[in-house]
């Protein structure tokens, strides 16, 4: 069973509540995302699998551990997820990065795939679903599904900010997958959006409207 981590480290809290600003400019928005990714990758990656190796230092030799070569992948889910990518490659530089897109149905509101570009090996390893915003939830499930589909078996998701709605579909659709999330917010308005949010992270992150 899958289970529901809510950061609580007070650099990721003071980083999510400062961008919330409307007042934080594109590049400074952007440039926070990625430092966020690196602060929840840490935590995402607290229990990897070590193993013990001998070295040799420049003053003797001794025992120390390191990973135990379990392969990663990040894939984010297009197009606000690519905003957390380098953050988070900054520290496991040797993932593979895959990418899915998908849009919502006009009619049914159902997400829809429009592109899946994953690494040839990625059911061998350990995938980190990521997007900064988790909402309806609907995305994240059909992009978790699709990874699934694939022979995908570890995956981790990762988002800034997540609304219960959210948290509780991921949670009935794929109770086997952990959830990290930056901040739990209190709900969703009308349209969809996350209250109180930060608005549109695809457009804040690229600098569209």
């Amino acid at each position: 069973m899958g289970k529901v981590y809510v950061m609580d480290h007070p650099l990721i809290e003071h980083k999510i509540n400062y961008i919330r600003s409307k007042d934080v400019g594109t590049k400074e928005f952007r440039e926070v995302i990625g430092e966020i990714a690196q602060l929840m990758c840490y935590e995402a990656t607290r229990d990897l699998k070590m193993k013990e190796v001998e070295i040799e230092t420049p003053v003797g030799r001794t025992t120390g551990r390191v990973l135990d070569g379990k392969k990663l992948a990040i894939v984010p889910i297009l197009r606000a997820g690519i905003g957390m990518v380098d953050g988070m490659l900054s520290l496991i530089p040797a993932a593979k990065v895959g990418h899915i897109g998908l849009y919502r149905d006009p009619e049914t509101l159902d997400p829809v795939e429009y592109y899946c570009k994953l690494p040839s090996d990625c059911e061998e390893r350990q995938v980190f679903v990521v997007d900064p915003m988790l909402a309806t939830g609907g995305s994240s499930a059909a992009a978790v599904s699709m990874l699934k589909e694939k022979g995908v078996k570890n995956i981790r998701f990762l988002c800034i900010i997540a609304a219960p709605e959210g948290v509780r579909r991921m949670r009935e659709e794929h109770p086997d997958v952990d959830l990290y999330i930056g901040a739990l917010d209190e709900r969703l308005n009308g349209h969809g959006y996350i209250v109180p949010g930060l608005g549109d992270a695809g457009d804040r992150i690229f600098g569209t409207k």
